[in-house]
């Protein structure tokens, strides 16, 4: 399965599960990428770390993630991933939709 590359410079994956009701896929994470603050009304997500040391902000507070971290990141909450260091993250990357 090749990398994807994503709708934001930076950040790519692989689709291992896409339903109506929920998504799963793998997700590369360049080093010093951002994903920008954005939020969803009708899914709440969560994040696996599989390697790598991202900062997840989910609202006001951020977290410095580092492997095998799970994160969830509720509906209608802000919240954004980056990569501040020089290695690549990788991340299991899921959503329910509500």
């Amino acid at each position: 399965m090749e990398w994807e590359t994503g709708k934001i410079k930076g950040f790519s994956g692989k689709n291992l599960i896409n339903l109506e009701n929920g998504s799963l896929k793998k997700v590369k994470v360049n080093p010093f990428s951002k994903y920008p603050s954005h939020l969803h009304h009708n899914k709440t997500e969560f994040i696996y770390v599989l390697d790598g040391n991202p900062t997840i902000t989910i609202g006001q507070n951020n977290y410095k993630g580092e492997k095998d971290d799970f994160f969830i990141l509720p509906n209608s909450i802000k919240h954004s991933i980056e990569n501040l260091t020089d290695s690549e993250c990788f991340l299991i990357v899921g959503a329910v939709n509500i």
